[in-house]
């Protein structure tokens, strides 16, 4: 192997290192951190993001790439040092545009931040948090700064979750999706409704996070590689090929949340550690995008973890364990009422008929934001009025209204999209999966998910980021990210439900 190529390695191991350290600091936060070590807790931060930015953005390392790009010029670009060149080559032009201070700045402002939403959404309070937001907000604002205009500059902050996407490109995909939602919503809603009372008695919060377990040990997640702990916001976070963790949370008025959550994120760390193992440490590590990503995590909750046949084995299971709560109740009626549509106030609970629809709220709620059309100050109360107007709801309170989700608390402004893009992306890749395993239900029927996990890692897990995600989603699907097939999944599965 070239030396130069061992040379950048090295060094972009060791940024991956400090990065990988960050995301332990930041995991024990949310897990285990008491409330008093926030501000100490940011500055250790800052010191690893300035270390790292420093680092990463060194003449030395740009000089390296510089070499390699002509080096490997006449290289075949799907090889792996193409790959890794070309991905080092766009992270560190992005990354020398922002100055290290700025870095460590935005880590200490986003730790103070996160700390404020926690005590905000436990008090329902959002003035506790508005300062807060307005600081991330100016951050996000000056961070585009550095950049040369964009075609919107939302694109610059959506460039760095979704590489190589456009904010029109998912307006676009947006405006086709959103009418036919609206559409199947609304037929929904002249149908009888499903009965689901049974789903939010009292459910022992052990014996839920158990059966999650086992759940996710027939996926195929690899506990020797692997843990899961309580936090606020139930999320997956990586340390390394052979470290790859997940959180829940407990809910008393929604206790199967728990489940689904623990699915969710499962689907997440599968992802991770599906990863090539030679890409350890390099530019090819990781998710190809958050909304390839997010494929993952809905497609293991949802397609899996909603349908019929994965109950069909799973609930006899879960009549045992939880007897009193589901006398009476049969796998079907179960399987109905998990999967019903009514417009909630909290995205993360949202069934897949309305789920996109906060999403595309969160959107317009950002673009205003950035282009500076909306006053944080009004900012409950035009979350409630496009609630109102999106779903029909009005949340009762800030803490099930506007301060519901994490990300602003990290300045992650340009992230919700990719929720919504993946909802498409795993329903894209779902018929995909069925046409090549014809008999997916009858193994999922028999809590056999050795197949399902065995094409994930094949076609998307093993490639890392080594493909933006149009890319990757065009060469295992044959078109690029469209909302059709997703359009379809719906229509069938609520079609059944409620006899449309």
């Amino acid at each position: 192997m070239s030396e130069k190529l061992e040379r950048l390695k090295t060094l972009l191991g060791e940024v991956a290192d400090l990065g990988r350290a960050s995301a332990v600091l930041g995991w024990d936060q949310q897990v285990n951190m008491p409330p008093g070590g926030g501000e100490a807790r940011g500055q250790q931060l800052a010191t690893l993001g300035k270390i790292a930015q420093e680092k990463f953005t060194s003449d030395e390392v740009g000089q390296l790439i510089e070499d390699l790009k002509a080096e490997f010029a006449g290289a075949d670009p799907e090889s792996d040092e193409a790959a890794m060149i070309r991905i080092a080559a766009r992270n560190y032009d992005k990354a020398k545009r922002v100055p290290p201070e700025f870095v460590a700045e935005q880590a200490v402002v986003s730790s103070k931040a996160f700390e404020a939403w926690v005590e905000a959404k436990g008090k329902s309070d959002f003035s506790i948090f508005r300062p807060h937001l307005e600081k991330n907000l100016e951050l996000v604002k000056r961070y585009i700064s550095f950049f040369p205009p964009a075609d919107h500059p939302y694109d610059v902050l959506l460039d760095d979750y979704e590489p190589g996407m456009k904010t029109a490109e998912v307006k676009a995909i947006f405006d086709v999706l959103r009418p036919q939602q609206v559409a199947l919503i609304k037929a929904i809603a002249g149908k009888k409704q499903v009965k689901d009372d049974f789903l939010y008695k009292k459910y022992n919060e052990k014996k839920l996070i158990d059966f999650g377990v086992n759940v996710i040990t027939k996926f195929g997640y690899d506990w020797k590689r692997g843990r899961q702990d309580k936090a606020p916001h139930p999320f997956q976070t990586t340390f390394g090929w052979g470290d790859v963790r997940i959180t829940t949370r407990f809910e008393e008025d929604n206790p199967l949340a728990t489940l689904f959550s623990t699915l969710h994120e499962s689907g997440h760390a599968m992802y991770e550690q599906g990863q090539n193992p030679a890409y350890e440490r390099t530019p090819l590590f990781g998710g190809a995008s958050l909304a390839i990503h997010e494929s993952q995590s809905r497609m293991w909750e949802n397609l899996v973890g909603r349908s019929l046949p994965f109950w069909e084995h799973f609930f006899p299971a879960l009549k045992k364990t939880f007897p009193s709560q589901l006398d009476g109740v049969g796998v079907k009626a179960f399987y109905k009422a998990i999967n019903k549509v009514e417009p909630s106030f909290i995205r993360v609970n949202a069934d897949e008929a309305t789920y996109n629809l906060h999403i595309m709220l969160r959107l317009e709620l950002e673009i205003a934001m950035v282009e500076g059309a909306l006053d944080i100050k009004d900012l409950p109360a035009i979350w409630n009025e496009k609630m109102r107007e999106y779903l029909g709801i009005t949340p009762p309170n800030d803490a099930k209204g506007v301060l519901q989700d994490v990300h602003w608390s990290y300045g992650s402004i340009g992230y919700f999209s990719t929720y919504a893009l993946g909802n498409l992306v795993s329903a894209q890749l779902w018929e995909r999966i069925r046409a090549d395993i014809k008999d997916l239900d009858d193994q999922i029927r028999k809590g056999d998910f050795s197949a399902l996990l065995g094409w994930l890692r094949e076609k998307v897990h093993k490639h890392g980021q080594k493909y933006e995600p149009q890319v990757l989603v065009q060469k295992v699907t044959g078109s690029k990210i469209t909302p059709e097939p997703y359009i379809r999944y719906l229509t069938q599965k609520y079609s059944e439900i409620y006899g449309l």
